[in-house]
């Protein structure tokens, strides 16, 4: 058994921090995810740094604010020479995988997002082409030739997609076991081919395919090859089981589909929220049917109770499918010896609104249905201080995993890193890091102005409960968590002694964003040693 210890990172996508079992919901059934939460630190405050998946992807890998590593939305692609954490294991002698949906280059949102005819800001000098390795196209005849190194992961296999459409290396791999290309190939609209679908929303159904052929089957197969590849090698590992569940469409397969069923759904309370004290916007998505969306990844409206039981039906079951994958995992980590020597990660990149204040999906609703991620580490090391498994309200931040699995594994940092380490949360859960998250969602402005939404907005969360936002508008929302969990009572009039305190606390936080690395050391070792 390696001395160094390996790492497997599961992260879900578009996967609310309720929509587990150690979180508290009683519905969905999560056994393994729940069992991992017994064994470590169940952070039960954590954020996003930003509620888009490409940004908050890349500030996960990065250890930054999406500000100041550049990806601010699904347009752009993480640059192919940042510093990443995973390059820092990779370079310290970690075999380091990634297995699942990637999203840190633009390939399957760059159709949604109206490209720009300037010349860049910055030529990277890269070679033409750096940024299409998610481009699902080249993957439909054969495999694409791949780089040495994927932002610090030497093995990659990308799955491309979301619910039925299947593209990357998860096409190639699902029809080298018999699966029909008619029926992985497909597009996003009601005409895609599926078993069964409901007669609301055409983004819940049942795939045409058995659940051998799903994304989450393909996660899971190379994860557990790729970890026992490595065992046998006797290298430390580091993994991403990347899985593009639970995001819409909702499309659990085979027996997943039928999993829970809609009249056992607990709307959220806040359903009927007017939103009378949110900016205009918001109760326009509000009215918008998903039925008439204008593209299958736009926000809208949860106005027909039926159709968000039926997609929390669905969505249940993705879950509880990645569940049983991860407890798949977890197993094969058994078998090779390795789980005492293995430390684990679980989170997602973001969350979704799943009728929360009547809102469906994502994309500029800054409540916590988007913006809270369920976050578990566990360190199985009897001798590590941080072994002991307990649960904490404490503050953190996509941004905090970095640095924290840098520290835990004793691996040297990269410059520029914004997110505090975990540490001494896992040590003791009455520690905190932070007293504060900062959380920005933005466009370019043009989109915005096309889809009449502000193009900045600006979240943060402070150790004493408070929720503030502030739109590019001049609006704003200020809430108590601790007194209104659900975010129904806007206090921004009615206190505003709290208002001061969260706007300088806004401040504060933006300020602290302001990125001070360097691209080269500022000076050699030898004048620093000499200072």
């Amino acid at each position: 058994m390696p001395s160094r210890p390996n790492v497997l990172f599961v992260i879900t996508d578009q996967h609310r921090a309720d929509h587990v079992g150690f979180m508290g919901n009683q519905t969905v059934r999560t056994p393994h995810l729940d069992a991992l939460a017994d064994r470590g630190t169940v952070f039960e405050n954590a954020w996003v740094a930003n509620p888009v998946c490409m940004p908050n992807r890349a500030s996960i890998m990065t250890g930054r604010m999406p500000s100041v590593h550049g990806v601010i939305f699904n347009d752009r692609s993480l640059e192919w020479g940042a510093a990443t954490h995973v390059r820092q294991f990779r370079e310290a002698g970690w075999r380091t995988g990634l297995f699942g949906k990637s999203h840190l280059q633009h390939g399957m949102s760059r159709n949604a997002m109206a490209p720009t005819s300037l010349a860049p800001v910055v030529d990277p000098g890269t070679p033409h082409g750096w940024d299409h390795l998610e481009h699902e196209e080249l993957y439909l005849e054969s495999l694409p030739d791949w780089p040495d190194d994927f932002y610090g992961f030497g093995r990659v296999e990308l799955a491309i997609d979301h619910g039925a459409k299947v593209s990357g290396h998860h096409l190639r791999w699902a029809l080298d076991r018999g699966a029909r290309y008619e029926d992985l190939v497909v597009p996003y609209s009601p005409e895609s081919p599926a078993l069964e679908r409901s007669d609301r929303w055409w983004q819940v159904y049942k795939p045409p395919y058995d659940p051998e052929f799903h994304s989450t089957s393909f996660v899971v197969d190379r994860t557990i090859d790729f970890i026992n590849d490595s065992a046998q090698a006797e290298e430390p590992w580091y993994v991403w089981a990347s899985f593009p569940d639970p995001h819409h469409p909702m499309t659990p397969p085979g027996e997943w589909y039928d999993k829970y069923d809609p009249s056992d759904m607990e709307l959220p309370e806040s359903i009927s929220d007017s939103l009378d004290h949110a900016p205009a916007y918001l109760r326009h998505v509000q009215q918008a049917s998903p039925v008439d969306q204008r593209q299958w990844v736009s926000p809208c409206g949860a106005t027909d109770h039926e159709l968000v039981r039926e997609a929390m039906a669905a969505n249940y079951g993705t879950i509880e499918f990645i569940d049983d994958g991860v407890g798949q995992i977890l197993a094969a980590i058994d078998a090779a010896g390795q789980t005492d020597n293995t430390i684990v990660v679980f989170t997602a990149d973001h969350g979704d609104m799943m009728g929360e204040h009547g809102l469906m999906l994502k994309g500029f609703m800054p409540f916590r249905g988007t913006q809270q991620v369920p976050m578990i580490v566990v360190d199985p090391r009897t001798d590590s201080p941080t072994a002991t498994p307990g649960r904490t309200t404490s503050l953190s931040s996509s941004i905090d995993l970095a640095p924290t699995l840098l520290e835990l594994c004793d691996v040297p940092t990269h410059d520029g890193i914004q997110g505090q380490s975990l540490v001494p949360v896992m040590a003791d859960s009455d520690a905190a890091v932070r007293h504060s998250v900062l959380i920005e969602d933005d466009l370019r402005k043009r989109t915005a102005q096309a889809l009449r939404v502000p193009h900045r907005i600006r979240t943060v969360v402070t150790d004493d409960g408070l929720k503030y936002t502030r739109f590019s508008s001049g609006e704003s929302m200020l809430f108590d968590l601790a007194a209104d969990p659900h975010e129904v009572d806007e206090i921004g009039t009615t206190r505003p002694e709290a208002l001061a305190s969260a706007t300088e606390g806004l401040v504060d936080a933006m300020m602290a964003a302001t990125d001070d690395a360097r691209g080269a050391p500022l000076r050699s070792a030898e004048a620093t040693a000499a200072v």
